[in-house]
């Protein structure tokens, strides 16, 4: 199993910019794609970055396209989100999530069902 713990979360002034961190203990995440997932209260939980497990691949949704990058480093078993360009619409739960792709290196996975290990979240609020 893999083990995975956010942090960088926190209060940004709209504008600002974050960096979320996802390291992984247990297991190489190497062999996992990754996804950074979203939930603001009251709404469902929504994939806002996904990784192939290569890293050659990346998805990101609509509203955050321009503005967010996941990127890992292998070397720290580490995966992270940047976020710039903060807008009170991103204020929400934070979380990561992998997924074993041995036999995929390119395909990224949006969908939460697709994940099998997930974190505890780490929360981002944006004043405006």
């Amino acid at each position: 199993q893999v083990q995975l713990v956010e942090s960088g979360g926190g209060l940004v002034q709209a504008g600002g910019s974050l960096r979320l961190s996802c390291p992984a203990s247990g297991r190489t995440l190497s062999n996992y794609a990754m996804g950074w997932f979203r939930q603001p209260p009251g709404k469902e939980r929504q994939c806002v970055a996904a990784n192939s497990r290569t890293g050659g691949s990346a998805w990101y949704a609509d509203s955050v396209k321009g503005r967010f990058t996941i990127t890992r480093d292998n070397a720290k078993n580490t995966v992270y989100l940047q976020m710039n360009s903060v807008k009170p619409e991103d204020a929400a739960v934070y979380y990561c999530a992998a997924t074993p792709a041995y036999y995929s290196g390119s395909t990224v996975y949006t969908g939460t069902r697709s994940y099998d290990y997930w974190g505890q979240g780490t929360q981002v609020t944006v004043s405006s």
